[in-house]
């Protein structure tokens, strides 16, 4: 069996991370009418055209830059995998393989869905989780 490390607890930055991506949902479905589901809008910055473009392509633009704001704060970013990179390509195709076919991401539906309380929301991030965790249990003990 592999050395698996744990995840440090960083309650504050998890905490600061909540409250930055819970203010980006609501000021994105005050000010446009528009839920704040990632996979959506980067679909509809590449098919749409004019305003429905550009707030798109701002919000992606935003997503990208409060990653290197960040790093420019704290002085880096550690990122470690216990995945090959051709294991880290599946899972991405997988993920967006789901996302078409959930009509959604976790962006939309567990944060944007479930404030909302949709139904389709719920079921979709209870369906989502369930997955995660049963993957994650047969890649690590079984």
């Amino acid at each position: 069996m592999e050395n698996w490390t744990s995840t440090p607890f960083e309650p504050f930055a998890g905490l600061a991370g909540g409250l930055l991506i819970g203010s980006s949902v609501v000021l994105l479905l005050l000010t446009l009418g528009r839920i704040a589901g990632i996979s959506g809008i980067a679909a509809g910055a590449m098919t749409e055209r004019g305003v429905e473009r550009y707030w798109r392509l701002a919000f992606l633009i935003g997503v990208v830059l409060s990653a290197v704001f960040y790093i420019g704060f704290t002085g880096g970013m550690q990122v470690q995998t216990q995945m090959s990179s051709a294991w880290l390509v599946v899972a991405g195709l997988l993920v967006g393989f789901g996302t078409r076919l959930g009509s959604g991401c976790t962006s939309g539906h567990g944060v944007a869905g479930l404030s909302r309380l949709s139904p389709r929301s719920i079921v979709a991030t209870l369906t989502f989780m369930g997955a995660a965790v049963l993957t994650t249990t047969i890649i690590r003990h079984l």
